[in-house]
C-alpha cells in the first residue's frame, strides 16, 4: 500500500481489462472511496460475475473502511463498472447508507451520445441522475481529512474527470483516468464520440503543471513484454519520459501523431456491452417480466 501519513492508497489491476481500480481511504476517520471498480464480463458467454469487485470490498471489511464515496474517471469503454454493486456492500453492523456514485457533470455529453447510438433515450435518467453526484471543475469532496479535488481533463472523452488528493492545501496524489498512462505506454486515445485530441493535450499539460514529485496514479496499464503491470509514476516521469507527450511535444505534434494513431486502433472488445452499461453508472437494463435482462448490439453504428 503507498500511504503518507494522513492517507492510504491501495490498487487493484485486473490483468483481463489492463484496468486498475483504487481504494483511497483517509487514516484517522477511516473513510474510503473507490475509484473505477470493475464488473467482471465474460464477452463469449455475456456471463457477469463480482469476483473483481469482491476484493475491493473485502479488503474495505479487512481494513475496517467505511465506503463514503465511488468515483468514476468517466464513463469507460473497456469494462463495465462494479459502482452499484459495490456501493451496496456494508460490513456487518455498519449503517445501511450505500455509497454516492461520483462523475463528471460533462457525463450528460457522453449519455446523449450513445443514448442515440444504443436507442436507450428512454432508459437514461434525465440530467444525469443516474448517478448520485456530478462533480464541475474544481468541486471538492471530503473524505475524512482528506479532500478530492475535481479537475476536468476531457479529451479521451468530454467527461473524464481526474482526483486529486489533497492534505493541508497540498496535492499529494492525483488519479489521472483515461489521459496519461505510464510513460512507455503514453496516452489515451481520442476517437469515441466526442473525443478531442486538442483537448486532450491541454488537459495533460494541466495535470504536468502540478510540482514534479507529485504522483499520478493511471487508470490502466498495457505493459511491454520487458516489465509487470505497474501504474503509479509521477509528474517529472512524465515529463521527461512520456511517448507521447513529453517536454518538447507542441500540441500540433501531439494532435497529428495522436489522431494518426487512433486511426489505427480496433475498437476495445468490451465497448459495445460496457458503454450502455456505463453511462447509467454501472445499472444493467431493467429486467423483463421473466427476470431477463439483454444489452443492445448496435449494427454499423461504430
Amino acid at each position: 500500500m503507498d500511504a503518507s501519513d494522513s492517507f492510504g492508497i491501495q490498487a487493484f489491476f485486473d490483468d483481463v481489462t489492463g484496468t486498475v481500480s483504487y481504494v483511497l481511504h483517509d487514516a484517522a476517520s477511516r473513510e474510503a472511496a473507490v475509484i473505477d471498480p470493475v464488473w467482471d464480463y465474460d464477452a463469449k458467454s455475456g456471463r457477469t460475475s463480482t469476483a473483481s469487485a469482491q476484493r475491493i470490498a473485502d479488503y474495505l471489511q479487512a481494513e475496517q473502511l467505511q465506503l463514503r464515496w465511488v468515483l468514476e474517471t468517466h464513463a469507460h469503454a473497456d469494462h463495465l463498472s462494479a459502482a452499484q454493486w459495490l456501493r451496496m456492500q456494508m460490513p456487518p453492523g455498519a449503517v445501511r447508507t450505500a455509497a454516492p456514485v461520483v462523475i463528471g457533470q460533462q457525463i450528460t455529453q457522453v449519455q446523449k451520445a450513445f443514448g442515440a447510438i444504443y436507442g436507450m433515450e428512454d432508459c437514461i435518467a434525465p440530467q444525469g441522475a443516474d448517478f448520485d453526484c456530478l462533480l464541475r471543475d474544481g468541486d471538492v469532496l471530503s473524505l475524512g481529512a482528506t479532500s478530492i479535488r475535481a479537475l476536468a481533463v476531457p479529451g479521451h472523452t468530454p467527461a473524464d474527470l481526474a482526483y486529486a488528493v489533497e492534505n493541508a492545501g497540498t496535492v499529494a496524489a492525483i488519479f489521472v483516468g483515461d489521459t496519461l498512462f505510464m510513460p512507455d505506454v503514453g496516452t489515451a486515445r481520442c476517437d469515441f464520440p466526442g473525443g478531442d485530441a486538442r483537448a486532450l493535450y491541454q488537459s495533460i499539460r494541466r495535470l504536468l503543471a502540478h510540482p514534479p514529485h507529485t504522483a499520478l496514479y493511471v487508470c490502466h496499464d498495457y505493459p511491454p513484454d520487458d516489465r509487470a503491470p505497474t501504474w503509479c509514476t509521477t509528474v517529472a516521469a512524465q515529463r521527461t519520459h512520456n511517448i507521447h507527450v513529453h517536454d518538447g511535444v507542441d500540441e500540433a505534434a501531439f494532435v497529428a501523431m495522436r489522431e494518426a494513431r487512433d486511426a489505427t486502433l480496433d475498437m476495445p472488445q468490451l465497448m459495445l456491452p460496457s458503454v450502455q452499461v456505463n453511462i447509467r453508472a454501472g445499472r444493467l437494463p431493467d429486467a423483463d417480466a421473466q427476470g431477463r435482462r439483454f444489452l443492445k448490439l448496435p449494427v454499423n453504428a461504430l
